[in-house]
C-alpha cells in the first residue's frame, strides 16, 4: 500500500546515472520569479490565513499548530477534518501546518516534497522534514522567548504532546491547548457537516468472533493485568468497529464510523449518534440487556462529560492507549487514575487473526487477483495503442475490484503511475499530472480493495518494452529483498524491525535504498494500515496470525520506479530441527499475482530465490487458474499460464532474447509484460 514513513535518504554511489529532479519548470511553484509562478494545482490561502492570524491575536498567541488528523488519529479522514488541506492546499495524508503571525510553514517527509510544491502557494514555505523535533527547532527560531503556542487537544495524542513539550524544552515557550479549534473558525458555514450515513452491522458470515466473545476476552486481560484496571477507554475507530463487529462509511477508504467506547468491568458506553445505528446494529447490541453484556448507546459529543464523571468514583483506573487517545480526554482522567500503555488491549488483540479470519482473507485476496490479472491482461494490450493514461487505468482496476463479490470499493487511492511519477512513492494520478503509459516507461500499480471478508493491498511494477540495464537489476533487486524477507523463519516475537534489513540488503550490496517502511499490518475488512504491526521501530513484535505488507522498491527521481509488495500472514514454521519452547515462525503470502518476467535478471538470483518463485508460482496456480477457468476467463487464464511458468536461468535468456517491438499484438508479448 502507500508506504509508510521514509526513514532513509536515498542515495546513489552504484555507478549509476544521478537522479533529475522530477516535475517540469510549469507543475511546481517559483516563489522566486517576479512575479511568483503558481502552478493551476495550487490554493490562495492569503484570505485564511489572514483570519486565522486574527484569531491566533485574540487568543494571544504567537502561533498555531494545525496536524493531519482527526480526533481519533486517523490515517485518512473525512472531509470536515481536513484542516490542514483546507488551509494549505497540501492533501497529502502526512504533514504538519505550523503559522506564526508572520510566517506559514509546512512540515511534511519526503514521499510529499514534490507534491507540496505544485499545492501550495507562496504564503507557505516547505520544510523538508515531518519529524517533531525540527518543528520545535522552528518555532524556537520564529516565536520570541515567553510567548504562547496553540494547539487543539482533541487533536494531538498523548505521544504527540510529549514530543512536543521534549522539543520545546527549556526554551522558554508554552503550549496552550485550546477550547476552540482556529481552523474551524476561519472554515465557518464551508466546512463539511459531520456524517449521517448508516452503521451496520457484518454479516455473521464475515466474522471471526461475536462482539460478546471480543468484550469477554478484554475483560479477562483486564482481571489479569498487574494494573488492576477497571475499563478501557478506545479512542481508535477501527477499535470500535472491530470489537462491536460494526462498520460504517465516515472515511474515505476505511469502513469505520465516529465513535468511542468505555468498557468497564460490568457496563459496555458506545459513544455515537443512536439514529445512525441500523435496526439490526441496535438489535444485537441491546441482545444482552439488563446485564454486563448490554450496550448503553451514549451520545458522541458526551464523551468528555462521561469519563469526566466516571472517574469521580473510588478505586477506578482506566486503561489508555497513548498512541490514539488525545490530550483533551487524557486530561480528563486524573493520573493516578490513569494506565498507561502503547496500544490498548483491543488494538493488539485485533492484530492477531483467528483461523476463521485468516481464511476470510485469503478468499479475498484470490479475488482480488483475479481483478489485478484481468487488469494487467487489459493493460497489455491497450497500452501499445497509447489509449490508456494514469488516471482511466485507475478508475479500470477499481472498476474492475467493484466487480468481484463483497467489494466495497479501493482501500487507499489507487497509485497508478508512469515513468518519472513512480518515482514520487506516494504519487496519485490527478487531472494535471496524468501521463499515458507507453511500452517504453515502466509503471508501478499499487492498489487495494476493500471487501466484506478482507482488505487487500498489492503492488506490480511492468514495462512492456525493453528495459534498461539499471531497471532490470533494481527490479530484480528489489524481488531478491522482497523475497528474502518473505522467506525468513525466526523466533517468535522477532520484532520486525531486526528484519527488515533483508529487504534493503541486495540493494544495499550495489549502493541502492529506498526510503519508506518496509511494510505494515493490514485489517480484516478494515484499515489497510494497520497498526502496531510492521517493520518499524514502534511496531510490535511479530506473532502468529498477523498480515503485514512486504514491500521493498526503488526510485531513481525524474526517471522511474519500482516497488513489489504482497500481503503476508505469520505462520508456525517446520524447521528441520524440533523446537522444544514456541514453534518458529515464516510467512505466507496471500498476494496471487505474478512479477514481471522480462524484469527479472536471472543471473542475479540464487537458487533458492529461484525455488521460492517457483513455488510460489504453484500456489497462484493452484488458486487463481481453477477461478479464471470457472468464469471461462480464458485470455487471462492463457495470461496466468505463461506468466507462471517456472524459472530457469535458459527460460529468462530465451525471454530476454525474445523481447518484441511496440505494436506486437498481445498474444506474442512477452511473458509477464
Amino acid at each position: 500500500g502507500q508506504c509508510q514513513l521514509f526513514v532513509f535518504s536515498s542515495s546513489f554511489n552504484s555507478g549509476y546515472p544521478q537522479p533529475k529532479m522530477s516535475g517540469s519548470s510549469d507543475d511546481t511553484r517559483n516563489c522566486t520569479a517576479t512575479p511568483p509562478y503558481l502552478p493551476p494545482t495550487a490554493i490562495d490561502t492569503t484570505e485564511r490565513l489572514r483570519i486565522l492570524r486574527h484569531h491566533m491575536q485574540s487568543h494571544n498567541l504567537s502561533a498555531y499548530i494545525i496536524p493531519a488528523t482527526d480526533a481519533h488519529m486517523s490515517e485518512y479522514i473525512a472531509e470536515r477534518d481536513k484542516r490542514l488541506a483546507w488551509m494549505t492546499g497540501f492533501t497529502g495524508s502526512s504533514g504538519t501546518g505550523v503559522v506564526t503571525l508572520q510566517k506559514a510553514a509546512l512540515f511534511t517527509d519526503s514521499r510529499y516534497w514534490i507534491q507540496a510544491e505544485r499545492q501550495m502557494d507562496c504564503n507557505w514555505e516547505l520544510q523538508k522534514s515531518g519529524w517533531i523535533s525540527a518543528i520545535g527547532q522552528w518555532l524556537v527560531k520564529e516565536v520570541p522567548e515567553g510567548e504562547k503556542i496553540g494547539l487543539d487537544p482533541y487533536l494531538f495524542s498523548i505521544d504527540n504532546w510529549d514530543s512536543y513539550l521534549q522539543a520545546l524544552d527549556g526554551s522558554n515557550r508554552t503550549l496552550v491547548a485550546l477550547d476552540d479549534n482556529l481552523v474551524d473558525l476561519v472554515w465557518g458555514s464551508q466546512r463539511p457537516l459531520p456524517p449521517t450515513n448508516t452503521i451496520y452491522q457484518l454479516p455473521d458470515d464475515f466474522i471471526g468472533s461475536t462482539w460478546q466473545e471480543k468484550v469477554s476476552h478484554i475483560r479477562t486481560q483486564m482481571e489479569n493485568h498487574s494494573g488492576k484496571p477497571t475499563a478501557v477507554l478506545l479512542s481508535g475507530l477501527e477499535e470500535t468497529a472491530w470489537l462491536f463487529n460494526l462498520r460504517g462509511d465516515d472515511i474515505p477508504y476505511t469502513p469505520v464510523f465516529y465513535a468511542y467506547t468505555l468498557l468497564t468491568k460490568t457496563s459496555i458506553s458506545l459513544f455515537v449518534n443512536q439514529s445512525r445505528l441500523s435496526g439490526d446494529a441496535s438489535q444485537a447490541l441491546a441482545a444482552g440487556c439488563p446485564g454486563p453484556l448490554c450496550v448503553t448507546v451514549v451520545d458522541y459529543e458526551a464523551i468528555s462529560e462521561s469519563l469526566r464523571i466516571y472517574v469521580q468514583q473510588d478505586g477506578v483506573h482506566i486503561w489508555i492507549g497513548t498512541e490514539y487517545t488525545t490530550l483533551a480526554l487524557y486530561r480528563e482522567i486524573p493520573p493516578e487514575k490513569r494506565l498507561e500503555e502503547n496500544y490498548s488491549p483491543v488494538m493488539i488483540a485485533k492484530a492477531s487473526k483467528n483461523a476463521k479470519e485468516q481464511e476470510l482473507m485469503r478468499a479475498a485476496h484470490v479475488r482480488d487477483a483475479i481483478a489485478v490479472i484481468r487488469y494487467l491482461v487489459w493493460l497489455e494490450k491497450m497500452v501499445p495503442s497509447g489509449s490508456v493514461d494514469e488516471i482511466s487505468g485507475a478508475n479500470f482496476v477499481n472498476q474492475l475490484r467493484r466487480e468481484e463479490l463483497f467489494c466495497h470499493g479501493p482501500s487507499f487511492e489507487t497509485i497508478s503511475a508512469s515513468g518519472l511519477n513512480a518515482a514520487l512513492a506516494h504519487y496519485s494520478p490527478s487531472n494535471t499530472t496524468s501521463r499515458k503509459l507507453t511500452v517504453d516507461e515502466m509503471y508501478l500499480l499499487d492498489s487495494g480493495g476493500q471487501y466484506l471478508d478482507g482488505t487487500t493491498d498489492i503492488t506490480r511494477t511492468v514495462q512492456w518494452g525493453e528495459p534498461t540495464a539499471l531497471q532490470k537489476e533494481a527490479y530484480t533487486r528489489v524481488l531478491m529483498g522482497n523475497i528474502d524477507l518473505s522467506r525468513l523463519v525466526f523466533p517468535p516475537r522477532t520484532s520486525g524491525r531486526m528484519v527488515e534489513v533483508l529487504a534493503r540488503r541486495p540493494l544495499w550490496e550495489v549502493g541502492l535504498n529506498y526510503g519508506h517502511g518496509t511494510g505494515h499490518g493490514i485489517g480484516n475488512f478494515l484499515s489497510v494500515h494497520e497498526w502496531p504491526v510492521g517493520f518499524q521501530s514502534n511496531n510490535v513484535p511479530l506473532d502468529k496470525g498477523m498480515f503485514t505488507s512486504i514491500e521493498p522498491g526503488y526510485y531513481l527521481e525524474g526517471e522511474f520506479g519500482i516497488r513489489l509488495e504482497d500481503v503476508a500472514l505469520v505462520v508456525e514454521a517446520q524447521t528441520k530441527y524440533p523446537v522444544h519452547e514456541e514453534p518458529y515462525l515464516t510467512f505466507e503470502v496471500v498476494s496471487l499475482v505474478p512479477y514481471a518476467r522480462n524484469l527479472i535478471d536471472i543471473n542475479l538470483l540464487s537458487q533458492e530465490q529461484i525455488q521460492y518463485i517457483n513455488s510460489y508460482y504453484e500456489s497462484i496456480r493452484k488458486y487463481i487458474g481453477p477461478e479464471l477457468q470457472r468464469r471461462h476467463l480464458d485470455e487471462e487464464y492463457q495470461w496466468l499460464q505463461r506468466n507462471t511458468q517456472p524459472l530457469s536461468r535458459s527460460s529468462l535468456l530465451a525471454a530476454s532474447l525474445g523481447t518484441l517491438a511496440m505494436g506486437t499484438v498481445a498474444s506474442t508479448l512477452l511473458p509477464g509484460a
